[in-house]
Formats: C-alpha cells, sequence, structure tokens
C-alpha cells in the first residue's frame, strides 16, 4: 500500500461514524463538523448612501454555513469580463443580417486603376465580387488597351490617358454584358470591332471611345439630324424684348440720319488691342502695336491668383505676345448706325412670301477704318442646307486695317473677290428672312450689329446654354458644341473660322437641345398674340 499523503486531513468523512475504510483519507476528528470555503472576494454594485449621497461599494464578508457560500466568479471589474457598450447600445448579439430582396448577380468594375511596366492598366476589382477569373479580366485589359494604343496612335502625344481611359470602360462594358462562359468570346468579339475601325485625326472623330459610347452618339446624331425644326419648336425658345436688351440686342433704330459718317479715317481712337491712343490710318499705313490675342482669365499660380492670357500664358503685366496694327471696335448704337445704317427685317407679305421660317445666321468680321466690319455672311435653312453665303465689299471710303484672319477666316484674296456691298447682301437677305422668320445665331446680336439689321425673333444658343456665371458671360461656340455634339469646330488655328461650319453648329445645338431638354413653358406673350 502507499503511503496516504494527507491532502484530504481537513476535510471531515462524509460517512462520519459510519465509514468502515480501515484507512481513510478523510479526517474522523469530533471538532471538525464543517467544510472550510476559501473566500473570494466580488464587486457588488455601488449604492449611495441616502444621508451622504456618496456611491458606497459593498464587498461580501465569509460567513459559515453552507447557504451562504459565494461561488467563485470574475469580478465585476475584472478585465477579463465583457463590458456593456457605452453609447448605450444593446448589449444582446447581433442578430442574422436577413435578405430583403432578389439575389443579384455580383458586380465588379474597376475602383481604380494604376499602369503596368508594360504601359496598361492595372484593374483594381475584389475577387469576391468578379464572377470572371481577375487574372483572366487583367489578361482582357490588356489586349484592349494594345489595340486602344494602335487605334490612337496619332492624338496619343497630346491625349496620353486615352487609350487607358477607353481601356478600362470598354472591359466594363464587355463585362456588364456577358457572364463568366461568353466573357472571353465578347472580349474578343470587341478587339475585333476595334481593328475595323478608322484611325482618327482628333479626340472628337467618330471613331474615338468605347462601342457603347460610339452607339450613343450615333444614336444620338441621328435623331438631331432627322428633326428639322418647326416654328413650334422655337417659339418657348424665342427671346423677349427684355432679354434682348439685357444681352445687349439693338432693338430700335438708333436716331439720326445714318450712314452719314462711313469712317474714322485721320481720326484719334483709342486702340482695341493696346488701349493707346492712335491716329487711324488703312492696312498699308497702319501704326504697328504689341498685343495679345487671347483672352485674360483668372488663373493661380503658386498659390497666387493672377489673370493670364489664353493665348501665351502671360499675366496681364507682360508684354504682347503678338504684333498687329492698331484698330478700334465700336459698340454705341449711335456710332454704329453713323457707320451704316439700320433698318428692321421686311415685314411679311400676305400675297405671297419667299421667307422661310426658321434660319441659322453667322458673321465674320474684319477691322476696317469704319471700325469692325461684316466681311461674310452665312444663312442655312432649318435642314442645315446652305442657303446663302457671300463675301461683302466694304462700303464706299472704307478701308481694310486688318483682316483678323485667325478669327475671321478673311484673308485679302478673300476680300478681293467681294462683289457686293452690304446693302446689296441685305437685300438678297430680304428674300430670306421677313419680321416672322426665326433667326439662329451665337451671340447673335454681334452678327445682327454688324448686318445693321434690327430683328425681333430670335433663338440665341449663347442664352439657351447659359454660363454658370450668368450674364454677360458665355459659353464659347466650340466649347458647346464639344460638349453636346461631341465635335470639333473651329480647329483650323490661325486660317481661322468658318461661318457656314458655325451656322450649321448653332443650327445643330439647338436641335440638340429640343431633343434633349425638356419643353419649356410658353411665354405668355406668345399665348396672347
Amino acid at each position: 500500500m502507499f503511503s496516504s499523503l494527507g491532502l484530504f486531513h481537513n476535510l471531515p468523512c462524509p460517512e462520519k461514524q459510519h465509514c468502515k475504510r480501515p484507512n481513510c483519507v478523510f479526517s474522523h476528528r469530533p471538532d471538525l463538523t464543517q467544510i472550510p470555503v476559501t473566500h473570494v472576494p466580488v464587486d457588488l454594485p455601488k449604492h449611495a448612501n441616502a444621508s451622504t449621497g456618496v456611491a458606497q461599494s459593498f464587498t461580501s464578508q465569509p460567513v459559515a454555513g453552507p447557504s451562504t457560500v459565494v461561488p467563485a466568479k470574475r469580478s465585476i471589474s475584472s478585465p477579463l469580463r465583457p463590458q456593456a457598450p457605452r453609447n448605450g447600445a444593446s448589449s444582446e448579439p447581433p442578430r442574422k443580417l436577413l435578405r430583403t430582396g432578389p439575389p443579384q448577380r455580383p458586380v465588379a468594375v474597376p475602383v481604380g486603376a494604376t499602369t503596368t511596366s508594360t504601359g496598361a492598366p492595372v484593374l483594381r476589382v475584389s475577387p469576391a465580387m468578379s464572377q470572371v477569373a481577375i487574372p483572366v479580366r487583367q489578361a482582357m485589359l490588356k489586349t484592349l488597351y494594345d489595340h486602344f494604343v494602335i487605334l490612337y496612335e496619332n492624338i496619343l502625344r497630346n491625349n496620353p490617358t486615352l487609350a487607358s481611359e477607353h481601356a478600362l470602360k470598354q472591359e466594363e462594358e464587355v463585362y456588364q454584358k456577358s457572364n463568366k462562359l461568353t466573357y472571353r468570346n465578347a472580349v474578343i468579339v470587341s478587339v475585333a470591332a476595334l481593328k475595323k475601325r478608322p484611325k482618327p485625326d482628333s479626340p472628337s472623330h467618330p471613331s474615338v471611345g468605347t462601342e457603347g459610347e460610339i452607339l450613343a452618339r450615333q444614336e444620338m446624331r441621328k435623331k438631331v439630324e432627322s428633326l428639322k425644326l418647326t416654328v413650334s419648336d422655337l417659339e418657348p425658345h424665342v427671346l423677349s424684348m427684355e432679354q434682348m436688351r439685357t444681352w445687349g440686342y439693338i432693338v430700335e433704330v438708333p436716331p439720326g440720319p445714318g450712314g452719314d459718317k462711313p469712317h474714322e479715317e485721320g481720326s484719334i481712337m483709342t486702340c482695341e488691342r493696346c488701349t493707346q491712343k492712335f491716329v487711324v490710318k488703312r492696312r498699308d499705313q497702319a501704326d504697328q502695336c504689341r498685343f495679345h490675342w487671347g483672352k485674360a482669365f483668372s488663373s493661380k499660380v503658386n498659390g497666387e491668383k493672377r489673370r493670364v492670357y489664353t493665348c501665351c500664358s502671360a499675366t496681364v503685366d507682360d508684354e504682347g505676345c503678338s504684333t498687329g496694327p492698331h484698330v478700334f471696335y465700336e459698340t454705341n448704337p449711335e456710332d454704329l448706325h453713323r457707320r451704316h445704317a439700320f433698318t428692321h427685317t421686311r415685314p411679311e407679305d400676305p400675297t405671297g412670301d419667299t421667307a422661310l421660317d426658321v434660319v441659322a445666321l453667322d458673321c465674320e468680321m474684319i477691322y476696317t477704318t469704319g471700325g469692325m466690319r461684316v466681311a461674310r455672311v452665312s444663312v442655312v435653312d432649318s435642314s442645315g442646307k446652305e442657303v446663302l453665303d457671300e463675301f461683302v465689299r466694304m462700303d464706299e471710303g472704307v478701308e481694310v486695317i486688318d483682316f483678323n484672319t485667325r478669327f475671321s477666316g478673311i484673308n485679302a484674296e478673300n476680300s478681293a473677290s467681294a462683289v457686293l456691298p452690304l446693302a446689296s447682301i441685305r437685300k438678297s437677305l430680304d428674300d430670306l428672312i421677313n419680321s416672322r422668320t426665326i433667326v439662329i445665331g451665337h451671340a447673335l446680336e454681334n452678327d445682327l450689329k454688324t448686318l445693321r439689321m434690327i430683328h425681333h425673333r430670335c433663338v440665341d444658343t449663347a442664352i439657351l446654354f447659359p454660363h454658370a456665371a450668368g450674364p454677360p458671360y458665355r459659353r464659347a461656340l466650340r466649347t458647346l458644341v464639344k460638349e453636346h455634339l461631341g465635335q470639333t469646330i473651329q480647329s483650323a488655328g490661325a486660317a481661322g473660322h468658318s461661318s457656314i461650319e458655325d451656322s450649321v453648329a448653332t443650327l445643330d445645338l439647338v436641335r440638340w437641345h429640343v431633343v434633349n431638354r425638356p419643353r419649356p413653358k410658353p411665354k405668355i406673350a406668345a399665348i396672347l398674340s
């Protein structure tokens, strides 16, 4: 037998005097009747003392007897005991989230991309959200990128990120339209379509973009081109007399005989370009000045706000970047009337009229000894067909100072080919335009001023597509055409603009607006008439 270690000699034998073990490991001493209990202190909740208002904490005391034994457990303040939420939220375990809608297919689209060493963009998509393996999608993305690079080789120099952006968008379009089994074939079809596209020479070329973008542009172009504007389409957009006055339209014939002083040769005027005083001289005798042909705009340079020019990014304090003759520009209606008289458009002929219901008009202007004068007039009908395009011969005694070719597109050869003076051009316009004709243009008040025409039924795209800053600010025609029609106009640089191109562009902008924008409420004046 092994000897006892005496581990239970302080515990009374459970069977007491009835124990029949010859060598019982428990104690049979008569004075040992209760089982000793080890006291474990436990923190109890604090209670406020009614008399002092001070919280007191009570700790349990050891009391003999089985009924008062406190079981061992973690204290309330133990770091191992889970604490209740401090913000008052429920401490119960979270319930299982329940589906509230039909099951949907996981959508994985690029959330950001960098480029690899080969220049291809990197797809950043969670693998758990993609039905197609990410390595497969990345390989297909690189294939698309390589073919976009080949397609855009003529325009990537000025648009280095275009291939990456369109490759990402094209891959996303393919993924959205396909599934795990058809994804690869869908990409192959897209690559084949890319190979068939003509290489673009500008970012606005029809072959620039993803398949979805090109299809959307084609659909929109069909809608715009198929729309032949009618008077009812345009009536809500005709400017009111108040709007015309606000935007600088001349709505009445200025006082005076008109045409009594066609030029200012030999007079002292203020140069529009350099703001210096000068003597007005014809082109071969004119004095030269330094000027900026671009417009000044606010820009931040090294955190400092400064006014800089669009032509050369120089500040307004820097010397001009171009050289040219002194010129002047007049805006006062009386001064313009003295150069060439204003007249109203003719009234409608009730017996039969050749005038059109809707036309789009644009003019090109040059600097002369009589101020800025019209040098070319272009008119298209409501379907975009050219109905008039003429160069204008200057009035008697008026000499050219500067053809302003960068903006007008007019050169000495064009001017020399002009046959009809402004008075004859106005008679030609009378065959196309009467007082009821709706005339469309961009910043149309400038064209009407240089034509010395007073007309009250005008639709102006500069007002139809307003600048965010409000009057007198306007958005450029080329910007609006690029944004809404996806086309590039006025891209000839120093060769200048084309009045035919601009008149068609304004017509297309109005057609786009009629197709895409909600129809405005009819004006009260139109209802009363």
